[in-house]
């Protein structure tokens, strides 16, 4: 399922136009950016928590070249599911 697929969804389910479902969704999703920009969580009880994580400085190899390279330490979005949520896919 992708954006205009979910904004379809939305829009007939909760009865409003395209456009309205769109903003709303693009709301959200700027919501929860923002808030990982800042380094907080964005949790839904049932569904799941958006969070970030810091992921340390490693040693790699460039898949090209073979040789080894060093990977600067990064923050990264992570998605950890819900109970419920897990107990859907189960």
């Amino acid at each position: 399922m992708n954006k205009s697929q979910i904004v379809e969804l939305i829009a007939r389910k909760a009865n409003v136009s395209k456009k309205t479902a769109t903003q709303t969704m693009d709301i959200f999703v700027n919501a929860v950016k923002s808030n990982l920009a800042a380094g907080k969580s964005v949790t839904i009880t049932g569904f799941g928590t958006f969070s970030v994580s810091a992921r340390a400085a490693r040693n790699g190899v460039n898949p090209q070249t073979g040789k080894p390279i060093r990977i600067p330490q990064s923050r990264v979005p992570r998605f950890k599911s819900g109970k419920s949520l897990r107990s859907l896919i189960h």
